[in-house]
């Protein structure tokens, strides 16, 4: 495996990384706000969508590795 598909299957595998990171700030900002912890909700649920953000990131990276090779 040369370096740059090495690189595309990193950039897949953090983006996927990226995705349970997400699922989990979502998951515990609705746990937070059950508790009653607003604060803490919004913080966690800024969090998740910010994550979920950097997939687009992840994406223009694959992209650019596919036009690289082409």
């Amino acid at each position: 495996m040369n370096e740059l598909d090495k690189l595309k299957h990193l950039l897949h595998r953090w983006k996927e990384h990226n995705d349970e990171h997400a699922e989990t700030y979502r998951t515990w900002a609705e746990k937070a706000a059950t508790l009653g912890n607003k604060e803490l909700s919004e913080v966690l649920d800024k969090l998740y969508h910010e994550t979920r953000k950097m997939n687009g990131l992840f994406e223009e990276a694959i992209k650019a590795i596919q036009v690289e090779k082409s």
